[in-house]
């Protein structure tokens, strides 16, 4: 029943992103040249069927091959489809028939505004949370992105695992979303307005770190978030004092993670190597890695640097074999800011 509402909403209700009733759909982040750059390639009618919560855009892209579920119109997807280059690979997933129909109409289109001599995108059609439906190999993809879709879905769990099988070792699944502070009450989640408008579908934020571990996704980290208003007075009345966030969050696949960020004396050093990050690189909201910096880490954070792509833009000082105890900082609270403000800090754990 949850999917035929969201294929109505998104299909037939929705035309354009002006047809929104909150503002929990939009993306209210300073872009980077380099993106705006791309998105200025991406079809007009593609872009007018945007509907997403963030910038999926995580970095060290070339050459990757990249799943992204709930792909809609395809404008991640094409902005994807220049970052990987003509040698990487994009495939779309969506349920909804007008999204693709829309999607695959400007493939040739954007091969051709890319200058590729084949387009490195394609759109398949099916359900997030059955993706051994398709045709789609375990361990095959560097990164799974998702740009305010996973809350849509009625079966969550099943998503993060089928996302853990899809990844390679190493891999992660980069996405933003929106969460609540609290668990959404059992009416307001059978409200077909506000679940397609992305709040009484938000998972409750502890809930998806509990689920994302279980999945196996053993330490998810917070890349950035922003509280929403809602600015619609009738659906800020029905939600009452349930909060709502945009977070993007990164959960990388890796075994033998710690459950706490674990101390061992070991410490990177950012080589300023990564494209258009030449100054520090953000891992996650409570790592910001300045270039040519001794930068202390847990054997988590070590781990999600030294075992997956992002290994050649660092050197690495020790090792794992003198444990020093848990770091300091590690709670259960909120994690998200409810004033808008951001971290800056120049080192800790999450």
């Amino acid at each position: 029943m949850k999917h035929e509402q969201i294929k109505d909403y998104y299909g037939k209700v929705l035309h354009g992103s002006d047809d929104l009733q909150t503002n929990a759909c939009c993306t209210d982040t300073d872009l980077p040249d380099y993106i705006k750059s791309a998105l200025s390639k991406v079809h007009d009618e593609v872009m007018a069927r945007y509907y997403g919560c963030g910038l999926v855009n995580p970095a060290e892209l070339k050459g990757m091959r990249i799943l992204d579920l709930g792909a809609g119109s395809g404008r991640d997807c094409y902005v994807l489809s220049q970052l990987v280059g003509e040698d990487g690979e994009v495939v779309g997933v969506d349920m909804t028939e007008e999204q693709l129909d829309v999607a695959n109409r400007h493939i040739d289109y954007h091969a051709e505004k890319f200058g590729y001599g084949a387009s490195n995108v394609r759109f398949l059609k099916g359900y997030i949370e059955r993706l051994d439906d398709l045709d789609l190999e375990d361990n095959s993809f560097d990164l799974i992105v998702s740009n305010c879709v996973i809350n849509l879905s009625p079966d969550k769990q099943a998503v993060l695992e089928q996302a853990y099988r899809l990844l390679k070792p190493g891999g992660e699944i980069y996405f933003s979303d929106v969460y609540a502070g609290r668990r959404i009450p059992s009416h307001l989640a059978e409200d077909p307005v506000l679940y397609g408008e992305c709040l009484s579908g938000a998972f409750y934020w502890h809930d998806f770190v509990t689920t994302a571990k279980a999945a196996g996704f053993l330490d998810p980290r917070l890349v950035e978030d922003r509280p929403l208003t809602i600015d619609n007075p009738e659906i800020e009345q029905k939600v009452g004092h349930i909060g709502f966030y945009s977070a993007t969050y990164r959960l990388f696949k890796l075994l033998n993670l710690d459950p706490q960020c674990e101390d061992y004396g070991q410490a990177v050093i950012y080589k300023g190597t990564i494209d258009h990050h030449p100054h520090s690189y953000l891992l996650d909201k409570h790592h910001l890695i300045e270039t040519g910096k001794v930068f202390p880490v847990c054997r988590n954070t070590w781990q999600m640097l030294h075992d997956t792509r992002l290994a050649r833009h660092f050197d690495f000082i020790g090792d794992d074999s003198t444990h020093y105890g848990v770091f300091e900082g590690c709670g259960t609270t909120l994690p998200f800011d409810t004033t808008g403000g951001s971290d800056e800090s120049g080192g800790g754990c999450c």
